[in-house]
């Protein structure tokens, strides 16, 4: 994949500072498929994202929101037995750190870890300023329709 450089447009353009950040980041190829998660959405401003973080413990763990970028690390402390012997090592034990982009607007409600899932869930509100809404359009009362009256003539 070729490299885009947005350099140039940097002096032309101004507040348009993470759209080029986040074009940039689509060009970079991530192949971290560790650890599996879902992104859900759980109603109509409500999503999740579900992590597998099997063997983790909530101290292992750190979730961190920076402006609109929510990156998620797991350490696994070393653990020092010199009794055990391991024969077999299916459970991964490797650090990871994993980012997701967030929208405009969409704040974290919780965190919470169950089962070996990390759960995170997320609402996007938008304030009221920037929802739509609807204008009445008023007529000037100059421009109204008037009224005609009816004139009674005897006859």
């Amino acid at each position: 994949m070729r490299h885009f450089d947005f350099s140039p447009l940097y002096r032309s353009t101004v507040g348009f500072d993470r759209v080029f950040t986040m074009l940039d980041s689509l060009a970079q190829p991530e192949n971290q498929t560790y650890p599996p998660y879902n992104i859900e959405k759980t109603g109509e401003n409500a999503y999740r994202i579900s992590m597998a973080v099997a063997g983790f413990d909530e101290s292992e763990l750190s979730i961190e929101l920076d402006q609109h970028l929510l990156t998620i690390k797991g350490e696994k402390t070393e653990e020092k037995n010199e009794e055990k012997t391991v024969l077999y090592r299916g459970i991964a034990k490797r650090a990871f750190e994993r980012r997701f982009q967030l929208a405009d607007h969409v704040e974290v409600r919780s965190a919470h870890l169950k089962n070996g899932l990390l759960h995170i869930d997320l609402v996007r509100e938008i304030p009221e300023a920037m929802k739509p809404r609807r204008i009445e359009i008023a007529v000037p009362k100059a421009e109204a329709p008037k009224a005609i009256e009816a004139q009674v003539v005897d006859a």
